[in-house]
């Protein structure tokens, strides 16, 4: 690939930007900690975004942390179709379409649906907390899209 068509790594090119970008995941992973959020929760808000935005790295990223902070395969497998399977609580549920509704604004009605569900399964740091989770790995998955960040197969174990 000649120069002119290879993706500029964003997050090399301006790392002084990219660790203000992790400074503020932190700070959100602490955030949602101090709301009440588990790590369970935390990583199908950041795997459902990254699903909607279409970001490999990210999900590959996401699937390997959901599953070390020990979700299970089957519930990762159906995430994208969240709301046909029994498996997620009210709590996740809600979180979950807030996230989609903060990734996809302009969709009103399904913006007021969902933060209306937020508001009956969670407190008013919860919301906060889901809302800045969304934003970043919103962010992070535009990060990795306009960099084409690879993803490379791991060695089978």
């Amino acid at each position: 690939m000649t120069s002119e068509h290879r993706r500029v790594f964003v997050d090399k090119q301006s790392p002084q930007a990219y660790r203000a970008l992790l400074a503020t995941a932190e700070t959100v992973r602490a955030v949602a900690a101090d709301a009440g959020l588990d790590r369970r929760l935390v990583e199908l808000v950041n795997l459902r975004v990254s699903q909607i935005n279409g970001c490999a790295y990210c999900l590959n990223v996401h699937t390997k942390a959901a599953l070390q902070g020990g979700d299970s395969a089957q519930r990762l497998g159906v995430l994208a179709a969240w709301r046909d399977a029994e498996l997620f609580t009210p709590q996740e549920r809600a979180a979950l379409a807030l996230a989609e509704a903060t990734t996809t604004p302009a969709d009103a009605t399904a913006q007021e649906i969902a933060y209306a569900a937020a508001r009956a399964a969670l407190t008013d740091d919860q919301i906060s907390a889901v809302v800045w989770v969304a934003v970043t790995i919103n962010a992070f998955n535009r990060v990795s899209i306009l960099s084409k960040h690879p993803v490379r197969p791991v060695p089978a174990q």
